[in-house]
C-alpha cells in the first residue's frame, strides 16, 4: 500500500506544472506545423522550376533527337568527317615562314680536288668555296692598257642576288634559226649546228684545224691552281719553252677568264669536251677567288682590275648559259652585280676603278658581260643598260658611226667597240649611222697585228653579213691560219710583234686567246640580223 501512495505521488502534480508542459507542447506544434509549412511550399517551387527546365530543355533535346532520326546517315556522316578533317588540318597546319631575298652565302673550307664531272652528271660543279672575308688593298692607280677604251654610268648600291635565271626566260628569247636549227645565242657551238653555221659563213677545215691546235696550246700552259697567267712561262709543262711572255704576273683572273673564252666557244664546258677537266679547273679558280661583298662577287684584282672582272664575268656568265648548272648561277649574277655598282653614276661608263669615268675599250667588256648574261636569263638592270647608251652617245662622232677613247673620236678600235655595242643594244640594220661605221670598217680591213681590233670588228662584219663579210672573213681567216705557230712547244699559238698594247702586256697568251676567238666568230654568237630570228636586244 505505501508502494502504491509512493508511486501515486510521484504522478501527480501541480496545476503550475501542468499549465507550463501544455505551453510547451503547443510550441512544439507550431514549430513542426512551420516546418512542414515551409517544405511543402519548397517542394513546391522545385517541382515548379523542374517543370519549366523539362519544357525549355526536354523540347529541344526531344526535337534534336527526332531530327537526328529524320536525318539521312550519309549527311550525318560527312558533317562528323568535315569536323574531324578540320581539326587535324588546325593541327598540322605549318607556321608561316616569311620569304627572304636569296643570298650568297660562301663558307671558307678546305679546296677540295677537280673530279671528272662526266662521272657525275647530275652532281653540281664541286663545292666551290669561295673565301668571303673583306680584302682591302691600297693600290695606286696605274694605267694598265690589255687593248682597251672609256667610260658609263654605275646602277644602284646594293642588287640583290636574283633566282629569275633559274626558273624563268626574259621576254625575248633570243631564238634564231640557221638550216634546221634553232636556238639562243651561244647554242650554235656543239655538234650539226657548229658545222651547220661554219659552213653558212665560210669557215674552213684549215681554220677549226688552227682553232684545235690553239686550245691544245692553251691546255697545255694551264697553271697548277686551275687559272692561266699572261707571262705564260710560269706553267709547269712550259717551264719557258714559248717566248713572248707578257708582263702582268699579277692578272691572274683577267688571263683566266681570257683563256677560257676560247674553249667555252668552242663548245667546251665543264661538263662536256675533251677539255672539260680544263674548263672545270679554270672556273673553279675564278669562284675561289670572287670576293663577295655587299657590292656583288668581286673579281677586281690589282693587275688587271675593271678588264678582270669584265672578261672574268663573261667566262662565267657563259658558261652558265651553256649549262645551266646551278652551282654557277649565284658566281654569275654575283659578277654582274657588280659590274652594276661599278658602273659610273654620272657617265655612265666603267673604267680601272669602280665608279669612275669610263673609257670605251673597258666598256665594251663590261657590256659584252651583260649581253652574256642576258643570254643566260640573268637579270640586268635595265637602267644599268640605259647609262651604258648614254656613255656611248657622250663618246660617239659621225652622228654614231665612229667612237673615240674617252671622248668623240674615230679610232679603229674604239669605233669596232662602239658599232658592236650599239648592234646588241637595239640598233637595227638600217641605221644610217651603223651602214657608215660598217663602211669605216670595211674600207681598212683586218689588221695584220691589232688583235682588239680585229677581234671587235670582226664580230660586227660578221653580224653585219653580206658581201662586207665575205671580204673580210677572205683576209681575216687566212691570215690567222697562215701566222699560227706550227713548230715546237709554240706549236697553236700567235704573237703579234707589231700588235696593239694588249700584245705586250699580256704577250703570247693574250693573242693566242684573241686570235681563236676571231676563228670562232662563225658559231660563237648567232647572228643578230638573221631574217627569221627575234631581235636580241636587252629587255626593257
Amino acid at each position: 500500500m505505501a508502494d502504491r501512495e509512493l508511486s501515486a505521488g510521484k504522478e501527480q502534480s501541480t496545476p503550475t506544472q501542468e499549465s507550463g508542459k501544455a505551453e510547451a507542447a503547443a510550441g512544439q506544434a507550431t514549430e513542426k506545423a512551420g516546418a512542414a509549412t515551409t517544405a511543402v511550399a519548397a517542394g513546391e517551387m522545385g517541382a515548379a522550376e523542374e517543370l519549366l527546365e523539362r519544357e525549355m530543355f526536354g523540347g529541344f533535346s526531344t526535337w534534336l533527337h527526332g531530327a537526328i532520326q529524320q536525318t539521312p546517315s550519309w549527311l550525318v556522316s560527312m558533317v562528323v568527317h568535315m569536323v574531324i578533317l578540320l581539326g587535324l588540318a588546325l593541327l598540322t597546319l605549318p607556321e608561316a615562314v616569311p620569304d627572304e631575298l636569296r643570298q650568297l652565302f660562301l663558307s671558307p673550307e678546305e679546296l677540295a680536288e677537280v673530279d671528272d664531272l662526266d662521272d657525275l652528271p647530275d652532281e653540281p660543279l664541286e663545292n666551290i668555296d669561295v673565301d668571303i672575308t673583306a680584302i682591302e688593298t691600297d693600290v695606286a692607280p696605274e694605267d694598265v692598257e690589255i687593248p682597251m677604251t672609256d667610260e658609263l654610268e654605275a646602277a644602284p648600291m646594293h642588287v640583290d642576288l636574283s633566282e629569275f635565271g633559274v626558273e624563268h626566260a626574259p621576254r625575248n628569247d633570243l631564238l634564231t634559226t640557221i638550216g634546221s636549227f634553232t636556238g639562243k645565242g651561244t647554242e650554235g657551238r656543239g655538234g650539226e649546228a657548229r658545222q651547220a653555221l661554219l659552213r653558212k659563213y665560210k669557215g674552213t677545215p684549215e681554220s677549226e684545224a688552227a682553232v684545235a691546235l690553239a686550245l691544245q696550246w692553251l691546255a697545255s700552259h694551264q697553271m697548277p691552281d686551275g687559272g692561266w697567267c699572261f707571262n705564260h712561262a710560269l706553267a709547269p709543262q712550259c717551264n719557258g719553252a714559248c717566248r713572248n711572255p707578257g708582263d702582268m704576273a699579277e692578272a691572274r683572273i683577267g688571263a683566266t677568264g681570257m683563256a677560257l673564252l676560247p674553249f667555252l666557244g668552242a663548245g667546251q664546258t665543264h661538263k662536256t669536251g675533251k677539255y672539260k677537266d680544263n674548263v672545270n679547273a679554270g672556273l673553279f679558280f675564278l669562284a675561289r677567288n670572287m670576293k663577295v661583298t655587299p657590292k656583288g662577287g668581286e673579281l677586281w684584282e690589282k693587275g688587271g682590275r675593271m678588264y678582270s672582272h669584265g672578261l672574268a664575268s663573261i667566262a662565267l656568265c657563259e658558261a652558265y648559259a651553256m649549262t645551266h648548272d646551278r652551282d654557277l648561277h649565284d658566281y654569275a649574277q654575283a659578277a654582274i652585280n657588280y659590274i652594276c655598282y661599278a658602273q659610273d653614276t654620272i657617265g655612265g661608263g666603267w673604267r680601272y676603278e669602280e665608279r669612275t669615268p669610263g673609257d670605251t675599250s673597258v666598256v665594251g667588256w663590261q657590256i659584252m658581260a651583260m649581253k652574256s648574261a642576258d643570254m643566260a636569263y640573268l637579270h640586268v638592270p635595265p637602267i644599268t643598260v640605259k647609262k651604258a647608251i648614254q656613255f656611248l652617245d657622250s663618246v660617239q662622232a659621225n652622228d654614231g658611226a665612229n667612237y673615240g677613247y674617252t671622248s668623240p673620236g674615230q679610232g679603229d678600235a674604239t669605233s669596232a667597240i662602239g658599232l658592236l655595242c650599239r648592234m646588241y643594244l637595239g640598233w637595227k640594220k638600217d641605221n644610217p649611222a651603223l651602214q657608215r661605221g660598217v663602211k669605216f670598217l670595211s674600207d681598212r680591213g683586218p689588221s695584220s697585228g691589232n688583235m682588239y681590233y680585229n677581234y671587235y670588228a670582226t664580230q660586227v662584219m660578221r653580224h653585219w653579213e653580206g658581201e662586207e663579210w665575205d671580204n673580210w672573213n677572205n683576209v681575216m681567216r687566212d691570215q690567222l691560219v697562215n701566222s699560227q705557230a706550227k713548230g715546237g712547244h709554240e706549236a697553236g699559238s700567235w704573237y703579234m710583234h707589231k700588235g696593239d698594247h694588249g700584245s705586250d702586256k699580256g704577250g703570247r697568251l693574250y693573242c693566242t686567246a684573241m686570235a681563236t676567238m676571231v676563228l670562232e666568230v662563225y658559231y660563237r654568237h648567232l647572228p643578230i640580223y638573221q631574217k627569221q630570228s627575234t631581235e636580241e636586244e636587252f629587255p626593257e
